[in-house]
């Protein structure tokens, strides 16, 4: 399955390093120098993952983040910038950003997060298929978005990556584990099994007719979740 990545960013040289080492790596890449460019791009196509820098020429890259958010975008979004102070990287978590990386970084260190944050996002081993779907529920891999008998969602990053994960092992049990693993969220913060209760009870809210007797999210005690099919 091939990738498309929409790079923003305004240094030449960084463009030109990026672009030949993503392709090597075998992602498709769209640059954008402006975040006027950046907005044309996300109109016209649907990217994987962006990485986006935070200081351009006519704005802020942060905007550009939560103009994809504000749209019930999951799509993967790394920040890639020199502004390392803690203000700046919690500015752009809160901006709805996945991960942030500093200037300088290794390429190697790059690639992992890339690969980190697909995998999270439910798009990773998707075999090709653009839609996951199940009774009412269906998820669009690549746009990230999620959608209950057509209507989005709204979900955080963390309850999408929790619903890719039991949606696609429908009918079998996840593991508490399993699913902790895999909702940590790449900056080096785990969920722990209270707040994986909570995005359990919030996705319930969200997705059943009676959360408090749910037909598809099921809790297996003892062991942890499943995504029931239509017929249990």
């Amino acid at each position: 399955m091939e990738h498309s990545i929409l790079l923003l960013e305004d240094d030449a040289d960084l463009i030109d390093g990026l672009t030949y080492s993503l392709g090597r790596e075998g992602y498709t890449v769209d640059v954008a120098q402006t975040i006027r460019a950046a907005y044309a791009c996300l109109k016209s196509k649907t990217y994987s993952l962006l990485l986006l820098d935070v200081t351009l020429p006519d704005g802020n890259g942060m905007d550009v983040c939560r103009f994809v958010r504000e749209r019930d975008n999951r799509t993967p979004v790394i920040f890639l910038t020199a502004m390392d102070e803690e203000v700046n990287v919690i500015r752009g978590l809160d901006s709805g950003a996945d991960d942030y990386i500093t200037k300088p970084f290794k390429l190697g260190e790059l690639c992992s997060r890339i690969r980190a944050q697909l995998r999270r996002s439910g798009i990773s081993g998707a075999g090709g298929a653009r839609l996951l779907s199940s009774g009412p529920v269906s998820i669009d891999l690549y746009g990230g978005g999620a959608f209950l008998n057509g209507e989005p969602l709204g979900l955080t990053s963390a309850e999408y990556r929790l619903l890719c994960l039991l949606v696609r092992n429908e009918g079998q049990t996840v593991l508490r584990n399993t699913i902790l693993d895999a909702l940590w969220d790449g900056n080096g913060n785990f969920v722990d099994d209270n707040t994986l209760s909570v995005y359990i009870r919030r996705l319930r809210e969200k997705i059943e007719k009676d959360p408090s007797n749910p037909k598809h999210l099921l809790t297996v005690r003892g062991f942890g979740y499943k995504w029931g099919k239509e017929n249990e």
